[in-house]
Protein backbone atom coordinates (compact mmCIF):
# COMPACT_ATOMS: atom_id res chain seq x y z
CA UNK A 1 0.00 0.00 0.00
CA UNK A 2 1.07 3.60 -0.58
CA UNK A 3 2.82 5.62 2.11
CA UNK A 4 0.70 8.05 4.10
CA UNK A 5 1.17 11.50 2.59
CA UNK A 6 0.11 14.96 3.76
CA UNK A 7 0.74 17.13 0.71
CA UNK A 8 -0.97 20.50 1.16
CA UNK A 9 -2.22 19.73 4.67
CA UNK A 10 -1.36 22.27 7.39
CA UNK A 11 -0.49 21.00 10.85
CA UNK A 12 -0.14 22.92 14.10
CA UNK A 13 1.95 21.10 16.69
CA UNK A 14 2.24 22.67 20.12
CA UNK A 15 5.24 22.09 22.31
CA UNK A 16 7.15 21.03 19.21
CA UNK A 17 10.56 22.40 20.15
CA UNK A 18 11.74 19.05 21.46
CA UNK A 19 10.75 15.55 22.48
CA UNK A 20 7.47 14.20 21.16
CA UNK A 21 6.40 17.40 19.42
CA UNK A 22 9.66 17.69 17.52
CA UNK A 23 9.37 14.08 16.38
CA UNK A 24 5.78 14.60 15.21
CA UNK A 25 6.71 17.79 13.35
CA UNK A 26 9.64 16.19 11.54
CA UNK A 27 7.62 13.19 10.40
CA UNK A 28 4.60 15.15 9.19
CA UNK A 29 6.85 17.61 7.35
CA UNK A 30 8.78 14.74 5.77
CA UNK A 31 5.47 13.44 4.47
CA UNK A 32 4.54 16.77 2.89
CA UNK A 33 2.66 18.63 5.62
CA UNK A 34 3.18 22.36 6.13
CA UNK A 35 3.95 22.70 9.82
CA UNK A 36 3.55 25.38 12.46
CA UNK A 37 6.16 24.52 15.09
CA UNK A 38 4.87 26.09 18.28
CA UNK A 39 6.99 26.23 21.42
CA UNK A 40 7.13 28.81 24.17
CA UNK A 41 10.72 27.81 24.81
CA UNK A 42 10.34 27.63 28.58
CA UNK A 43 11.58 25.24 31.24
CA UNK A 44 9.90 21.94 32.13
CA UNK A 45 7.89 23.71 34.84
CA UNK A 46 6.63 26.29 32.35
CA UNK A 47 8.76 29.20 33.50
CA UNK A 48 10.75 31.30 31.06
CA UNK A 49 10.58 31.53 27.29
CA UNK A 50 12.79 31.57 24.24
CA UNK A 51 12.87 31.18 20.48
CA UNK A 52 15.74 28.75 20.06
CA UNK A 53 13.89 25.43 20.38
CA UNK A 54 11.10 26.07 17.86
CA UNK A 55 13.42 27.69 15.35
CA UNK A 56 15.84 24.79 15.53
CA UNK A 57 13.09 22.37 14.55
CA UNK A 58 12.01 24.65 11.70
CA UNK A 59 15.61 24.73 10.50
CA UNK A 60 15.72 20.91 10.57
CA UNK A 61 12.54 20.69 8.55
CA UNK A 62 13.72 23.18 5.97
CA UNK A 63 17.13 21.53 5.70
CA UNK A 64 15.33 18.30 4.82
CA UNK A 65 13.32 20.07 2.11
CA UNK A 66 10.12 20.65 4.06
CA UNK A 67 8.13 23.77 4.90
CA UNK A 68 7.56 25.10 8.40
CA UNK A 69 7.22 28.25 10.44
CA UNK A 70 8.08 28.84 14.08
CA UNK A 71 5.65 30.26 16.61
CA UNK A 72 6.47 31.22 20.19
CA UNK A 73 3.06 32.05 21.68
CA UNK A 74 1.80 30.43 24.86
CA UNK A 75 -1.08 27.98 24.57
CA UNK A 76 -2.18 28.95 28.08
CA UNK A 77 -4.19 32.04 27.09
CA UNK A 78 -7.01 32.61 24.59
CA UNK A 79 -4.88 35.27 22.91
CA UNK A 80 -1.97 32.87 22.55
CA UNK A 81 -4.19 30.16 21.09
CA UNK A 82 -5.64 32.54 18.53
CA UNK A 83 -2.17 33.77 17.58
CA UNK A 84 -0.96 30.21 16.99
CA UNK A 85 -3.85 29.45 14.65
CA UNK A 86 -3.45 32.82 12.95
CA UNK A 87 0.19 31.97 12.24
CA UNK A 88 -1.01 28.93 10.28
CA UNK A 89 -3.60 30.96 8.39
CA UNK A 90 -1.22 33.83 7.62
CA UNK A 91 1.58 31.54 6.45
CA UNK A 92 -0.22 28.65 4.80
CA UNK A 93 -3.85 29.79 4.38
CA UNK A 94 -5.59 26.97 6.26
CA UNK A 95 -5.38 24.56 9.17
CA UNK A 96 -6.12 20.84 8.91
CA UNK A 97 -4.38 19.16 11.83
CA UNK A 98 -3.84 20.10 15.45
CA UNK A 99 -1.61 18.10 17.76
CA UNK A 100 -2.13 19.32 21.31
CA UNK A 101 1.22 18.31 22.74
CA UNK A 102 2.43 21.24 24.86
CA UNK A 103 2.88 20.39 28.51
CA UNK A 104 4.63 21.20 31.76
CA UNK A 105 5.22 19.40 35.06
CA UNK A 106 4.74 20.71 38.57
CA UNK A 107 4.56 17.50 40.57
CA UNK A 108 3.81 17.27 44.28
CA UNK A 109 1.92 14.93 46.57
CA UNK A 110 -1.73 15.87 46.90
CA UNK A 111 -1.32 17.25 50.43
CA UNK A 112 1.43 19.55 49.14
CA UNK A 113 -0.27 20.57 45.90
CA UNK A 114 -0.33 24.36 46.00
CA UNK A 115 -2.87 26.29 43.88
CA UNK A 116 -0.16 27.66 41.57
CA UNK A 117 0.84 24.11 40.64
CA UNK A 118 -2.77 23.23 39.83
CA UNK A 119 -3.53 26.36 37.84
CA UNK A 120 -0.35 26.32 35.77
CA UNK A 121 -0.71 22.68 34.72
CA UNK A 122 -4.42 23.00 33.90
CA UNK A 123 -3.69 26.19 31.94
CA UNK A 124 -1.13 24.54 29.67
CA UNK A 125 -2.48 21.01 29.21
CA UNK A 126 -6.24 21.36 29.33
CA UNK A 127 -7.03 25.02 28.69
CA UNK A 128 -4.20 25.10 26.16
CA UNK A 129 -5.97 22.46 24.08
CA UNK A 130 -9.19 24.50 24.29
CA UNK A 131 -7.47 27.76 23.38
CA UNK A 132 -5.67 26.35 20.32
CA UNK A 133 -8.40 24.05 19.04
CA UNK A 134 -11.34 26.44 19.33
CA UNK A 135 -10.10 29.16 16.93
CA UNK A 136 -9.29 26.43 14.40
CA UNK A 137 -12.67 24.77 14.81
CA UNK A 138 -14.66 27.11 12.57
CA UNK A 139 -12.08 26.80 9.79
CA UNK A 140 -12.25 23.01 10.04
CA UNK A 141 -16.05 23.08 10.00
CA UNK A 142 -16.03 25.38 6.98
CA UNK A 143 -13.76 23.09 4.99
CA UNK A 144 -15.47 19.90 6.28
CA UNK A 145 -12.16 18.48 7.40
CA UNK A 146 -10.03 18.32 10.49
CA UNK A 147 -7.89 16.01 12.56
CA UNK A 148 -7.23 16.70 16.24
CA UNK A 149 -4.88 14.63 18.40
CA UNK A 150 -4.56 15.47 22.08
CA UNK A 151 -1.87 14.11 24.36
CA UNK A 152 -3.39 12.52 27.43
CA UNK A 153 -1.49 10.31 29.88
CA UNK A 154 -1.69 7.11 31.89
CA UNK A 155 -1.37 9.40 34.92
CA UNK A 156 -4.90 10.58 34.18
CA UNK A 157 -6.32 7.32 32.88
CA UNK A 158 -4.92 5.12 35.64
CA UNK A 159 -3.39 7.41 38.27
CA UNK A 160 0.14 8.17 39.41
CA UNK A 161 1.51 9.37 42.73
CA UNK A 162 2.36 13.06 42.92
CA UNK A 163 0.47 14.05 39.78
CA UNK A 164 -3.04 15.03 40.86
CA UNK A 165 -2.82 18.24 38.81
CA UNK A 166 -1.31 16.55 35.77
CA UNK A 167 -3.63 13.53 35.94
CA UNK A 168 -6.73 15.72 36.24
CA UNK A 169 -5.64 17.82 33.25
CA UNK A 170 -4.86 14.76 31.15
CA UNK A 171 -8.17 13.05 31.91
CA UNK A 172 -9.85 16.34 31.10
CA UNK A 173 -8.34 16.05 27.63
CA UNK A 174 -10.07 12.70 27.23
CA UNK A 175 -13.41 14.34 27.99
CA UNK A 176 -12.66 17.14 25.55
CA UNK A 177 -11.70 14.62 22.88
CA UNK A 178 -14.95 12.71 23.30
CA UNK A 179 -17.04 15.87 22.94
CA UNK A 180 -15.08 17.08 19.90
CA UNK A 181 -15.63 13.70 18.29
CA UNK A 182 -19.40 14.02 18.76
CA UNK A 183 -19.63 17.66 17.62
CA UNK A 184 -17.22 17.22 14.73
CA UNK A 185 -18.70 14.05 13.25
CA UNK A 186 -20.89 15.68 10.61
CA UNK A 187 -18.02 17.94 9.52
CA UNK A 188 -15.48 15.16 8.96
CA UNK A 189 -13.51 16.39 11.98
CA UNK A 190 -12.02 13.49 13.90
CA UNK A 191 -10.57 13.85 17.38
CA UNK A 192 -8.57 11.19 19.21
CA UNK A 193 -6.27 11.06 22.21
CA UNK A 194 -2.99 9.31 22.91
CA UNK A 195 -1.45 8.29 26.21
CA UNK A 196 2.26 8.06 25.38
CA UNK A 197 5.32 7.06 27.34
CA UNK A 198 8.56 8.36 25.86
CA UNK A 199 11.94 9.64 26.87
CA UNK A 200 11.77 13.43 26.84
CA UNK A 201 13.19 16.15 29.04
CA UNK A 202 9.99 15.85 31.13
CA UNK A 203 10.44 12.13 31.77
CA UNK A 204 14.12 11.27 31.37
CA UNK A 205 14.70 11.30 35.15
CA UNK A 206 11.67 9.08 35.80
CA UNK A 207 12.08 6.20 33.36
CA UNK A 208 15.35 4.70 34.58
CA UNK A 209 16.88 1.87 32.53
CA UNK A 210 13.79 1.63 30.27
CA UNK A 211 14.40 5.09 28.83
CA UNK A 212 16.50 3.89 25.90
CA UNK A 213 13.59 1.74 24.66
CA UNK A 214 11.11 4.60 24.85
CA UNK A 215 12.16 7.00 22.13
CA UNK A 216 9.72 9.71 20.96
CA UNK A 217 10.09 8.42 17.40
CA UNK A 218 8.20 5.28 18.46
CA UNK A 219 5.16 7.34 19.45
CA UNK A 220 5.01 9.45 16.29
CA UNK A 221 3.75 6.73 13.90
CA UNK A 222 0.47 6.57 15.82
CA UNK A 223 0.11 10.36 15.74
CA UNK A 224 0.85 10.40 12.02
CA UNK A 225 -1.83 7.81 11.32
CA UNK A 226 -4.44 9.53 13.50
CA UNK A 227 -3.64 12.83 11.74
CA UNK A 228 -4.15 11.35 8.27
CA UNK A 229 -7.29 11.64 6.16
CA UNK A 230 -7.54 7.82 6.17
CA UNK A 231 -7.93 7.65 9.96
CA UNK A 232 -11.12 5.58 10.47
CA UNK A 233 -11.83 6.37 14.14
CA UNK A 234 -12.85 9.28 16.32
CA UNK A 235 -13.24 9.77 20.07
CA UNK A 236 -10.80 6.98 20.89
CA UNK A 237 -7.79 6.70 23.20
CA UNK A 238 -4.57 4.85 22.47
CA UNK A 239 -1.70 3.84 24.72
CA UNK A 240 1.65 4.00 22.92
CA UNK A 241 5.18 3.30 24.12
CA UNK A 242 8.32 1.69 22.72
CA UNK A 243 6.65 0.54 19.52
CA UNK A 244 3.55 -0.93 21.21
CA UNK A 245 0.14 0.56 20.42
CA UNK A 246 -3.01 -0.49 22.29
CA UNK A 247 -6.52 0.85 22.60
CA UNK A 248 -7.74 2.13 25.96
CA UNK A 249 -11.50 2.38 26.36
CA UNK A 250 -14.25 3.19 28.84
CA UNK A 251 -16.62 0.26 29.29
CA UNK A 252 -19.91 -0.08 31.13
CA UNK A 253 -20.96 -3.28 32.89
CA UNK A 254 -24.55 -4.61 32.73
CA UNK A 255 -24.72 -3.78 36.41
CA UNK A 256 -27.67 -4.37 38.72
CA UNK A 257 -31.13 -2.83 38.29
CA UNK A 258 -33.89 -2.43 40.87
CA UNK A 259 -36.55 0.33 40.68
CA UNK A 260 -36.67 0.22 44.47
CA UNK A 261 -32.92 0.59 44.91
CA UNK A 262 -31.58 1.02 48.43
CA UNK A 263 -28.09 1.32 49.85
CA UNK A 264 -28.46 -2.18 51.23
CA UNK A 265 -29.30 -3.57 47.80
CA UNK A 266 -26.22 -1.84 46.39
CA UNK A 267 -24.15 -3.51 49.13
CA UNK A 268 -25.68 -6.92 48.52
CA UNK A 269 -25.23 -6.76 44.75
CA UNK A 270 -21.92 -4.93 44.56
CA UNK A 271 -20.08 -7.85 42.99
CA UNK A 272 -22.67 -7.94 40.22
CA UNK A 273 -22.39 -4.19 39.72
CA UNK A 274 -18.63 -4.56 39.33
CA UNK A 275 -18.70 -7.70 37.16
CA UNK A 276 -16.76 -6.85 33.99
CA UNK A 277 -18.14 -9.65 31.82
CA UNK A 278 -20.46 -8.59 28.99
CA UNK A 279 -19.43 -4.95 29.21
CA UNK A 280 -20.26 -2.51 26.42
CA UNK A 281 -18.28 0.44 25.07
CA UNK A 282 -20.58 3.41 24.38
CA UNK A 283 -19.38 5.96 21.86
CA UNK A 284 -21.16 8.87 23.50
CA UNK A 285 -23.58 9.91 26.26
CA UNK A 286 -26.64 8.96 24.20
CA UNK A 287 -25.42 5.41 23.69
CA UNK A 288 -24.68 5.06 27.40
CA UNK A 289 -28.15 6.34 28.26
CA UNK A 290 -29.73 3.91 25.80
CA UNK A 291 -27.82 1.09 27.50
CA UNK A 292 -29.25 2.14 30.84
CA UNK A 293 -32.77 2.39 29.41
CA UNK A 294 -32.62 -1.26 28.30
CA UNK A 295 -32.53 -2.27 31.94
CA UNK A 296 -35.08 0.29 33.08
CA UNK A 297 -37.76 -1.00 30.71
Amino acid sequence: MADLGFDGKVAIITGAGGGLGRSHALDLARRGALVVVNDLGGAVDGTGSGTTAAQAVVDEIKAAGGEAVANYDSVATPEGGRAIVQAALDTFGRVDIIVNNAGILRDASFKNMEPDKVEAVLDVHLKGAFFVTQPAWEHMRGQSYGRIISTASAAGLFGNFGQANYGAAKMGLVGLTRVLAVEGAKYNIKANAIAPVARTRMTEDLLGPMADKLQPELVTPLVTFLAHEDCPVTGEIYSVAGGRVARVFLGVTPGFTDPDLTAEKVRDNFDKIRDESDYEVPANLTEELMMAMKFLG
